[in-house]
């Protein structure tokens, strides 16, 4: 049976990407390249975000 669960919406800062490795360009002593990993800071690294709350207007 499907599930009747909604999609979250994808992270729009890396586009559902929330690690990545980046090279640092220094190599092992065994010829491997150094690499570093990074999360993105918007979804702390789910690749989901939140729904945007609404602005309420307060006063007139």
């Amino acid at each position: 049976m499907p599930e009747n669960t909604l999609p979250r919406p994808i992270c729009a800062h890396c586009d559902g990407f929330p690690q990545v490795a980046i090279t640092t360009g220094q190599t092992t002593p065994t010829g491997e390249r150094r690499t570093i990993t990074a999360d993105c800071p918007a979804c702390r690294g789910t690749g989901h975000a939140l729904p945007v709350r609404a602005y309420a207007r307060a006063g007139r």
